[in-house]
């Protein structure tokens, strides 16, 4: 096994050494052993990349659109050489099976680059109201703080429209999988990015994360992660009212309605809620069905779920690989044994290791039915393979089931008629609702409503969220 070892931090367009001793090492989850080290900034560190960031942002906020897409352009050529790379190294933090990790923790990435090197070349950054010029300038320097679960994708997600807008930017990814971002960082220098303009320090979020929240030299911080953690970073931006975005968990409901294809809909459902090992904020966990097909249902669900078995995530007929970490296995069990202690149907799966698996941090697909609204299981994020099944009377009641969360980042209707579904999917309170397994479009807004945070990225939107805009009034 490839040891992925790094004792530099990325400040001011140079590998610099920490102060500091202290390494962070990151897990292999389908083997529990070390696969590699990053530093452990301190604030030292991290003062020395907002103050890079800091001196490099008007410069880079005067660059012209289409020089900062060349630049876009460039580190999209070169994670998309290093693609395999990515993908093996995602793999072995996070625990997707490679096949998805290629697609997705690899692929999708390289695709938001560059769909905002194709962006800058479109958006007009001023126009002409009245007797006024309105501007949008960049917000300055900003922190991204990311999470584990799709570890690139986040960072990118974040970093092209910082980048396009003509922000500088410090990251600082999550502890657990941090590996990919020093790919990014060979990258951003090799594309011959202005020192400054990219900053990477990797840490704790008690020390660094909570340290960019709080300096009164970030103006924006944009967020990832669990819901507590939101709330911590944003209490502290409040102090220098800086903008914060966040991007926060979520219990999404994949609404089947009477007229639907029933084994279509179950099968579409399993699929979002067992991706990434059910390891994704918009993962569909809840399943609501009509009274009348439960049975069925229940019955199609246990023989979807059956085909997702917890295996080596390097092989490529795997379909469900690990959790990401001890901490995270041992909770989505606990869920699971709540779920039983409530009275919920264990329909398949439990909290028992799988079967033949003595090493790794599997969890077996678990599907949970006649669950009820006040159970645990159906309000809580498990951010695990584990689906709930519901039931319903009528189409009112349905949505006041799906909406009856604190969360509101995703959904999806399922129904015969398209007009009935999308009819249903306005009523959703949730940032986004798949209408009959409808893609993922990397050019629409992505967040959420409610706890599940506010902003939104990808697109335009996104790109606006680092956006100031400015009234220049002209005497005419």
């Amino acid at each position: 096994m490839r040891m992925h070892n790094r004792d530099r931090l990325y400040i001011n367009g140079h590998w610099v050494s920490p102060v500091g001793t202290q390494f962070l090492e990151v897990m292999n989850p389908s083997t529990e052993m070390v696969c590699g080290r990053v530093p452990a900034a301190t604030h030292v560190e991290v003062g020395q990349a907002i103050a890079a960031a800091r001196m490099a942002a008007d410069g880079w906020g005067c660059t012209p659109p289409e020089e900062r897409a060349a630049y876009l352009a460039k580190i999209h050529q070169g994670l998309t050489s290093r693609a395999d790379e990515i993908a093996r190294t995602i793999t072995a933090e996070v625990g997707m099976p490679l096949k998805l990790s290629r697609r997705i923790q690899a692929g999708l990435p390289a695709a938001v680059l560059e769909s905002y090197v194709k962006l800058l070349g479109e958006y007009a950054f001023e126009e002409k109201i009245g007797n006024s010029r309105v501007v949008r300038e960049p917000v300055g320097v900003v922190a991204c703080i990311t999470p584990w679960n799709y570890p690139l994708h986040q960072v990118i997600a974040k970093l092209a429209p910082a980048l396009a807008a003509g922000c500088t930017l410090v990251l600082k990814p999550s502890e657990v999988a941090p590996l990919s971002a020093f790919i990014l960082a060979e990258t951003i220098h090799e594309a011959g990015l202005p020192a400054g303009v990219f900053n990477l320090v990797t840490g704790t979020g008690e020390e660094v994360g909570e340290h960019l929240a709080r300096h009164p030299d970030i103006d924006m911080i944009s967020f990832t992660g669990s819901l507590r953690a939101g709330r911590r970073v944003a209490e502290l931006a409040a102090g220098t009212v800086k903008r914060v975005t966040l991007e926060l968990g979520g219990k999404s409901a994949s609404v089947v309605l009477d007229d639907a294809d029933l084994p279509t809909a179950i099968k579409g459902t399993i699929g979002a809620c067992f991706l990434n090992s059910g390891q994704t904020c918009t993962a569909h966990t809840r399943l609501l069905v009509p009274e009348k097909l439960y049975e069925q249902a229940a019955e199609f669900a246990v023989a979807a779920a059956a085909a997702y078995v917890p295996g080596d995530p390097l092989d490529e007929q795997t379909r469900l690989g690990p959790l990401v970490s001890a901490t995270q296995r041992d909770r989505v069990r606990n869920y699971i044994r709540q779920g039983v202690a409530e009275g919920a149907e264990l329909l398949i799966g439990g909290a028992e290791p799988p079967d033949g698996m003595s090493a790794g941090f599997f969890v077996r697909p678990t599907i949970f039915g006649k669950v009820t609204p006040n159970m645990v299981i159906a309000r809580e994020e498990i951010f695990g393979p584990v689906l709930s099944i519901m039931t319903y009377c009528n189409e009112d009641d349905a949505v006041n089931i799906a909406n009856g969360t604190p969360f509101g980042l995703a959904a999806a209707v399922w129904s015969g008629d398209v007009e009935r579904a999308e009819r249903v999917a306005r009523r959703l309170r949730a940032g986004q609702v798949d209408v009959n397994g409808g893609a993922f479009n990397i050019l629409a807004p992505f967040g959420g409503f409610k706890q599940s945070g506010y902003g939104r990225e990808l697109g335009r939107y996104g790109l606006e969220e680092f956006l100031e805009v400015k009234s220049i009034q002209l005497k005419e």
